[in-house]
C-alpha cells in the first residue's frame, strides 16, 4: 500500500522489517502478562503470503514514530477464505483517538472485497477492545479457557460475517 497520510499527519503504510522491534516493544507495554510477541514473531509473520501487517506512523514526529500495527491471515483459497486477525496494538499514549478504527476499517474492507468472515480472539476482560469489535459487527461465537499464557486469561473468540456492501479493493499497501 502507499503511504496514506491523513490530515493530522498519522502515516498508514505496510509493516516492515525494521518496524518490528518497535512492535515487540509496543507488545511489552500492551500485553505484559500475556506472552507477548518478539521481534522474532512478528519478522517470522512478515514472511508469510498469507499475511498482512499494517502500521500507523505519528507523521509529526520527528522520526516518524510508530505508533500502531495490526495483522491479518487470509486462511484458504481467495474464492473460498476467512480472516484472522493475529494481532493489534495502539501506542497507550495515542489510544482512544480512533488509530484502530483505522486499522480495522483496513481488515473489514479486505473481508468484504474476498467476501469472508473474520476471526479473531480477545480477553474476556478488554471491554473498550470488545466494543470496538461489535461496533463492527463481531459477535461472541465462545469462549477459550485459559487462552492468555501465562496469566491464563479467557478470551471471546469473536466472528463478523461479511456484509458485501462494497466491491472496492482495499488500498494496496507499498511494503517499501
Amino acid at each position: 500500500m502507499a503511504d496514506n497520510e491523513s490530515s493530522d499527519g498519522v502515516i498508514l503504510r505496510g509493516m516492515q522489517p525494521g518496524d518490528a522491534q518497535r512492535c515487540a516493544e509496543l507488545e511489552q507495554i500492551l500485553f505484559p502478562g500475556d506472552d507477548p510477541w518478539s521481534e522474532a514473531a512478528f519478522l517470522h509473520e512478515l514472511t508469510s503470503p498469507q499475511t498482512d501487517y499494517t502500521v500507523i506512523l505519528d507523521g509529526s514526529h520527528p522520526q516518524q514514530l510508530l505508533i500502531g500495527y495490526a495483522g491479518i491471515a487470509m486462511l484458504g483459497k481467495p474464492e473460498d477464505c476467512e480472516f484472522e486477525i493475529h494481532t493489534i496494538g495502539i501506542d497507550p499514549a495515542y489510544q482512544r483517538r480512533g488509530y484502530a478504527r483505522v486499522l480495522m476499517d483496513r481488515f473489514v474492507a479486505i473481508s468484504e472485497f474476498y467476501g469472508g468472515p473474520i476471526f479473531l480472539e480477545v480477553r474476556t476482560d478488554n471491554a473498550p477492545a470488545i466494543a470496538l469489535y461489535e461496533a463492527y459487527g463481531f459477535t461472541i461465537t465462545g469462549t477459550r479457557k485459559n487462552y492468555y499464557q501465562p496469566s491464563g486469561a479467557d478470551a471471546y473468540t469473536m466472528m463478523r460475517q461479511p456484509q458485501r456492501t462494497t466491491d472496492a479493493a482495499p488500498q494496496e499497501q507499498d511494503e517499501s
